[in-house]
């Protein structure tokens, strides 16, 4: 006997699925180019990868040094929150401002070899993951110059690290389907991610804000809390500087994953077939 013919819809989930679990599967593939990327970025550099780190070390320091003055505060306190938050922030807007675009950069590979579209997804974020490696290069060397007391709770950026590489991988393959198909929306999201930046606790400090004596500005600074790429920050740098968990921060990333990923798998399912020709 014959099995029964799946329903159309039943059929287009399940392609959807597959996708994901083949890509998973081909993680040798996906593991090569994504290292291959960076050797090949830095093929006649001396320093290589290095100067991923060195470039934002010295940009964290200079920002630090400016905003410690600007707001008044000790150097030891916001340079070590600077650094980290540039650490951070720099995967989180790798894995958008690629991701935008991480279907069109790969076009040829998208015609001519048989693969899994989530395959050039996993190459993006574990191409970010292995700059986030290097970057934590400068959290090491600010801990010698910059104490902090760090407990064991600091193993909390292990499944916080994991939230954040499947948030990248959903904001990935969403916004790339989409911007496949409407290719003005990749300068879009470039000026997005530039202006989060400057609405995002990253040179500043949330709590000090929140805590002024002035009530104008402890109301405004509140408005931070529906920003979502405060909530990511907070559950990575709190524990690599040895400050107390807040779980509103675990609970609202938890919630943006579950949405985020069920949303990504109905685009995921209605549009992954036609990727191939968008591009």
């Amino acid at each position: 006997m014959t099995a029964p013919a799946l329903d159309p819809g039943v059929r287009s989930w399940r392609k959807a699925v597959d996708d994901l679990q083949q890509g998973w599967g081909q993680r040798q593939l996906w593991g090569h180019l994504g290292w291959q990327d960076i050797r090949q970025r830095y093929r006649r550099s001396v320093l290589g990868p290095i100067w991923i780190t060195i470039s934002m070390a010295v940009t964290a320091v200079a920002l630090g040094i400016l905003y410690a003055g600007l707001f008044d505060v000790e150097l030891s306190v916001l340079l070590p929150h600077v650094l980290v938050g540039f650490i951070v922030w720099n995967f989180i807007s790798g894995c958008i401002g690629e991701g935008s675009e991480v279907f069109i950069a790969n076009e040829g590979l998208i015609k001519h070899l048989p693969a899994p579209l989530s395959v050039h997804v996993y190459r993006l974020v574990w191409r970010q993951l292995l700059f986030f490696l290097h970057n934590l290069l400068v959290y090491l060397v600010m801990l010698l110059v910059f104490p902090q007391p760090l407990h064991w709770t600091v193993i909390a950026v292990l499944p916080a690290l994991v939230l954040l590489a499947l948030n990248g991988a959903w904001v990935a393959l969403a916004v790339g389907i989409i911007t496949t198909r409407f290719r003005d929306i990749l300068p879009i999201t470039q000026s997005v991610v530039q202006l989060m930046f400057f609405l995002t606790p990253i040179v500043w400090i949330y709590d000090d804000l929140v805590n002024s004596p002035n009530p104008a500005i402890a109301e405004r600074a509140r408005l931070a809390e529906f920003n979502p790429f405060l909530h990511f920050l907070e559950i990575i740098r709190r524990p690599l500087l040895g400050q107390d968990q807040v779980w509103r921060h675990w609970v609202v990333v938890l919630v943006i994953t579950v949405v985020g990923w069920a949303l990504t798998m109905v685009v995921l399912r209605r549009y992954r077939s036609r990727v191939s020709y968008w591009v």
